[in-house]
């Protein structure tokens, strides 16, 4: 099965979701991690992609929001919302062995997405909040990053082929958490203060 994004009424199979890790100095912080010297990036493969928030049993689950960016013609054409979500404990015992995060980070149903729309003002005014129960829990812009987005572009184009469709996630800013079954999930992409897109999930058990 090929899991889809939407853009301009389109669906779009991303053959990968390349994400960027560290790239906010305050959630650097919040998880004690060391400040990256380049941009840590991972990928999520297409079955990842999903339009669920599921909580796996007996997991803990964490959300990120971030701001997700469309590649089309080795450019960043189009910005949406994504949930990057993370098996924290998965992932805290994985680093502690030194070994790879696939496990924490690559499963099914761990990327999720608003409906992709185009950029029109420009990539360094935008910017992501993230509310839960009506509550803002996470708010961030490019001016927050360690690396922007087309920073990260390049970085990644150095060492890996994009093809149109694939979706780069640009890392996420301080305030993650624990995803709870019935939790109410509202993200929202801005231009300046304008609002160019939002979705919502209500987390399950899954």
């Amino acid at each position: 099965m090929i899991n889809n994004i939407c853009f301009k009424g389109r669906q779009l199979p991303p053959s990968k979701v390349v994400c960027v890790g560290r790239n906010y100095a305050e959630h650097i912080k919040e998880l004690n991690n060391a400040v990256p010297t380049e941009p840590v990036v991972f990928i999520k493969p297409n079955s990842a992609v999903s339009d669920k928030l599921l909580v796996p049993k007996g997991e803990v689950l964490h959300y990120e929001g971030e701001m997700a960016f469309l590649v089309e013609q080795g450019d960043l054409v189009a910005v949406g919302f994504g949930l990057d979500l993370t098996k924290r404990q998965v992932q805290n015992r994985l680093k502690s062995q030194g070994l790879p995060w696939e496990r924490a980070k690559a499963f099914d149903q761990s990327a999720l997405f608003s409906e992709f729309v185009p950029i029109t003002d420009g990539i360094e005014i935008l910017s992501l909040e993230l509310f839960i129960n009506g509550q803002l829990r996470q708010q961030g812009g490019c001016n927050m990053m360690l690396y922007s987005p087309l920073e990260l572009l390049q970085e990644i184009k150095s060492f890996i082929s994009l093809v149109d469709g694939d979706v780069l996630m640009t890392g996420t800013p301080a305030g993650v958490g624990e995803v709870i079954a019935g939790d109410v999930f509202l993200g929202r992409i801005r231009s300046g203060e304008r609002l160019l897109v939002e979705a919502n999930w209500v987390a399950a058990e899954g």
